[in-house]
Parts: structure tokens; sequence; C-alpha cells
């Protein structure tokens, strides 16, 4: 039976992992893994700890990922790539080199005659200043006017700082946690909604919200090592 996944969070880059580069082996060595049953796979937001396209230049590194999604592609299984707020400033790239799908925005998707609602979701339920900034197309021209020697540094510096600072708090509850209200919310909207799958949050979620609905929040591969899949008999969580 084939099957579709879900991952996000891997954070590729980021000093939260003691070897990012064994993680991104990690992850070539999981994608080598799904294919063998994969209809297509989807990657829900920041794979990237930081991700940013000049015309001419990408990001140093990330090589073994980057060749191992051209090469499922290639191989004719759908990758799907949702934008996160780490990594949310991409062309084409992905697209011409690794023939990922991009997503710059929410989906309802029908798979395996079940609706399901894709986001990563950082910006469904709350705003911040900085996401309004880096989602704002006139101050992403500007900084493409920056030589890359100065704003790729300056980008690690941040995230790093800011996912230092951070803290990761477990389940909030739910009439605390802001993926699960919305999910609420919209399905006063869209009633027939059987799973809503997240990323952003970083927690492990199953959650049932209605009689035939859940909430699938996917973790991260900073603690957990997890993904999600789907197939005809339903959807659940995994770990590698």
């Amino acid at each position: 039976m084939k099957k579709t996944y879900f991952l996000s969070d891997v954070h590729l880059g980021s000093k939260s992992h003691a070897d990012s580069i064994e993680v991104e082996r990690k992850l070539c060595r999981w994608l080598d893994t799904v294919r063998q049953d994969a209809k297509a796979i989807y990657l829900l937001g920041d794979i990237f700890d930081y991700w940013y396209e000049y015309k001419h230049v990408v990001p140093k590194g990330f090589v073994r990922v980057l060749g191992k999604l051209a090469e499922i592609t290639d191989s004719g299984i759908d990758v799907h790539f949702f934008v996160g707020n780490h990594d949310l400033w991409l062309t084409d790239y992905l697209v011409k080199e690794c023939g990922l799908t991009l997503h710059f925005a929410p989906k309802l998707i029908d798979i395996d005659g079940k609706k399901l609602f894709i986001a990563h979701g950082d910006r469904l339920a709350e705003t911040s200043i900085s996401s309004m900034m880096f989602h704002n197309k006139f101050l992403r021209a500007c900084l493409s006017t920056i030589h890359p020697r100065w704003i790729v540094p300056l980008a690690h510096a941040w995230s790093n700082h800011s996912r230092k600072n951070e803290t990761i708090s477990d389940f909030l509850g739910e009439e605390n946690e802001t993926l699960v209200v919305f999910a609420k919310q919209k399905l006063k909207e869209v009633p027939d909604i059987d799973y809503f799958v997240f990323g952003h949050r970083h927690i492990l979620l199953d959650l049932s919200i209605a009689e035939n609905s859940r909430v699938i929040i996917l973790g991260d591969w900073i603690r957990y090592f997890s993904y999600g899949v789907l197939d005809r008999s339903g959807m659940w969580l995994g770990t590698v």
C-alpha cells in the first residue's frame, strides 16, 4: 500500500544540533527508507534553519539532502515543500534543481479519500512584527541588494540566537494551543476536514477535535526525529 509522508522542522544548519551534518545524513537515510512505498512526501517548513535565495546565489551546504530530494523527484515521487518561518525566502531554485513543488500558503488537499488542511503553522493564529517584516516583499527586495557575505552570517546569528532564547513548551491544552484553536475555528467554515497537519510548534500531537477530525503536529528533528504517515487506513505519527 502506497503511503504519504509528512515531516517538518529539521532546522538543518542550526546550532541546536550537536552535529548538523549527521542530522542531514539521518534525514537522507529516512528519505531512502520512505521512498520505497511513498506516493508523495510533504515537507512542512523549517527544513533549513535559514534559506535565502538571491538571483544567482543560494546558501552554502545541504548538498546531501538536496541531491537526495532531486533523486527522489527524478524517480517520479512528488515532493511538496511548504515554506516555514525560517526558510520562507525561496524562489525557484528548489523547483528547478530538485524538482520540488513549493507552497507559500496553506492548502486543502484530498489524499486517499481524506481531506487535509496542510500548513507550516507560523502565521495561522499568531502574527509577530518580525513575521510581518520577513513576509514584506519590499524589505526582501532591499535585502537582496546587500552582499551575501553580510546577510548570511547575520541571518544565521539571528536564527541561532532566537532558538537559544526560545523555550519550547509542552502541550498547553486545547484552549491554549493556537494551532488547535485555529483548527476548531476552521472546522466551522469547512466541517469535513479529516486532518489538520502542522509543523512549527515542535511538539508531537495527535488530537481529536471532532468526531471525524484530528489535529496532527509533527514534532521536529531536534528532539523527536518524528514524521507523519497517511494511508487508506488513517494517519499516525512515528519516530526514527
